[in-house]
């Protein structure tokens, strides 16, 4: 174990078992800034002022020329390799609510949800705690570095973990989850929760936009006000886009939760223009723009959550704060590319 100092902060923390900075600090309960845990938004910058650190991965697209010219690092790339004093700013907003924990946790089945995502399951011994919308990491076999997705399910006791994932062609997690190289039984770590687009109280109807495997933490979020009795008063609005017909999926889930027929409304788009109008009958463009057709004014008067492929997440975020001025505590993401 080392011990990090925080250059002007009156915390340290103890970092070891092979943690990254970012992932000793969440695990000592310490506001360290980040969101996609995995070295491509660049949020954990910092600065190594003493002792030596171990990077992970140089080429991180999170860390710009710039960046390294000024020997800026990232915290959930960097692993100590003995006492270390950090230059890094807080934010008391990230202190973890559920702890981060590492476990293993065995595949259990698997189900096509569309042509190319699937949901998997798996359990662990221990209980499944986590807020909903928010992600874990796994170290898959084969595979370097951790890749992150989210929980589609609710916390609970019975150890179950469910996520929808989408298979990228060319991906090392794709192959280890889809090709066969795991199956039924076998274990792998898993290192979570993580992620700020979590559930939280709003006084505001609450709207969901996915697109991909997106619909996984959006899902979380509808179930956890299906079932939250502080969201009993609140609509939702689930929006999913996707390029064809065959891309479209997540209805049928929220079908099944008690408050749908009630104060849940699900709508669907694509945006491949070629699609024949006898193979789709609804509506056509990007999700983000029939959200905006959808809600009634002033979208500042809702709570968003999103997730997607970057492209989509930059659109929802551009069209809510420039156009609709919605204010930035109303939108709720963690950043993926």
């Amino acid at each position: 174990m080392y011990k990090i100092e925080i250059d002007g902060q009156e915390e340290s923390f103890s970092c070891g078992d092979g943690d990254s900075l970012l992932r000793g600090g969440l695990r000592a309960g310490i506001g360290l800034p980040y969101e996609c845990s995995t070295g491509s938004c660049g949020t954990c910058k910092f600065q190594l002022l003493e002792g030596e650190t171990e990077n992970l991965w140089p080429d991180a697209p999170g860390v710009t020329d710039r960046d390294k010219q000024k020997d800026r690092r990232l915290a959930c790339q960097n692993r100590p390799l003995r006492d270390c004093k950090i230059k890094m700013r807080l934010d008391p907003a990230v202190v973890p609510h559920v702890v981060p924990r590492r476990k293993m946790v065995r595949l259990v089945e698997s189900r096509a949800l569309t042509h190319d995502m699937h949901e998997f399951r798996f359990a662990s011994e221990t209980a499944a705690n986590f807020l909903p919308g928010q992600y874990a990491l796994f170290d898959l076999p084969g595979v370097t570095g951790s890749r992150a997705y989210s929980m589609a399910n609710l916390a609970n006791d019975a150890g179950a973990w469910q996520f929808h994932i989408k298979s990228m062609p060319g991906g090392a997690g794709s192959h280890a989850l889809f090709d066969g190289v795991m199956s039924p039984g076998q274990e792998v770590e898993m290192d979570g929760p993580y992620g700020l687009a979590f559930l939280r109280e709003s006084p505001r109807d609450i709207v969901c936009i996915a697109g991909g495997s997106g619909l996984s933490p959006m899902i979380s979020i509808a179930r956890g006000v299906a079932t939250d009795s502080r969201f009993r008063a609140r609509r939702l609005h689930f929006f999913f886009g996707g390029r064809e017909p065959r891309d479209i999926c997540g209805e049928e889930l929220l079908r099944e939760l008690p408050a749908f027929a009630e104060r849940m409304s699900y709508y669907a788009a694509i945006s491949e223009p070629t699609v024949a109008p006898d193979a789709w009958e609804g509506p056509r463009g990007f999700v983000h723009e029939l959200a905006a057709q959808t809600l009634q004014d002033p979208l500042a008067d809702y709570e968003f959550y999103f997730a997607g492929p970057p492209v989509m997440a930059e659109a929802v975020q551009k069209m809510l704060m420039r156009e609709h001025k919605v204010p930035f505590g109303q939108l709720h993401f963690d950043r993926f590319f």
